[in-house]
């Protein structure tokens, strides 16, 4: 068992860190659990509340705790790996996508490019004035994790049957539409959970989330379909992959 030495020459709040996650690797402490308080620490191993906070806000800072206000300081769940290797980058695409069955749908809107300036902005205005888009919104499971909420807008006038197509679960691509995605451009920042958010990703309010938005390109260069989607921080991490 780990315990704190006072006279070995590793700083007190080093040692307390290593104590901590040696319980979440060994299972004492699970995952979403609440740890003790930084005043049952104190008392436990006969240290100091200045080197229990060290400790504690440098577990939360790597990712291995969270804290909720007013609640405690929590045992992080393991993160899920998202591998990037192909053209579609982060996020999943309903337009390439091999059985929507799978998917969690949560709702399907069509909504005029007007109100969604980025919309216009990466499709264009057409002149006929058919600027109509599926809103299709839905969330990811991995390992039985939630982990991402999306929603992905795809222009009616190159697919304007897909809100049926997507109803009845069919393959919308097979010898329907020509405009298979062929390339992408992905751009990421970090937000806070808004009270959407956290509803759909069963989170608190402010908490960070990675958010992904995602343009995809016919052959020919034409936007087929943007994504945004929204990743909880605290279960996933993104690994990059490229070859020459």
């Amino acid at each position: 068992m780990v315990t704190i030495n006072k006279y070995s020459n590793v700083p007190l709040y080093c040692q307390l860190k290593n104590l901590i996650v040696e319980k979440i690797e060994k299972g004492e402490f699970v995952a979403d659990s609440k740890i003790p308080s930084e005043q049952d620490f104190c008392e436990q191993y006969d240290i100091s509340r200045p080197t229990v906070r060290q400790a504690i806000n440098e577990l939360t800072a790597s990712g291995r705790l969270y804290k909720l206000k007013g609640k405690g300081t929590f045992v992080s769940a393991q993160k899920t790996y998202i591998h990037v290797k192909d053209y579609t980058g982060f996020t999943d695409s309903i337009l390439d996508s091999k059985n929507l069955s799978e998917k969690n749908i949560l709702s399907i809107e069509t909504i005029d490019a007007q109100e969604h300036p980025k919309l216009s902005e990466i499709f264009g205005a057409k002149a006929d004035g058919r600027n109509e888009f599926a809103a299709i919104t839905y969330t990811n499971k991995l390992s039985n994790d939630l982990v991402s909420l999306s929603v992905s807008y795809i222009p009616l006038s190159l697919f304007p049957e897909i809100c049926d197509d997507i109803q009845s679960n069919k393959d919308v691509l097979r010898g329907k539409y020509p405009l298979i995605p062929n390339s992408s451009k992905s751009m990421l920042d970090i937000i806070s959970t808004d009270q959407r958010d956290a509803a759909y990703l069963q989170l608190q309010p402010g908490q960070p989330l990675i958010r992904i938005n995602n343009v995809l390109y016919s052959k020919s260069g034409q936007p087929v379909e943007y994504i945004v989607t929204k990743y909880r921080a605290d279960k996933t991490m993104l690994q990059f992959e490229n070859h020459k």
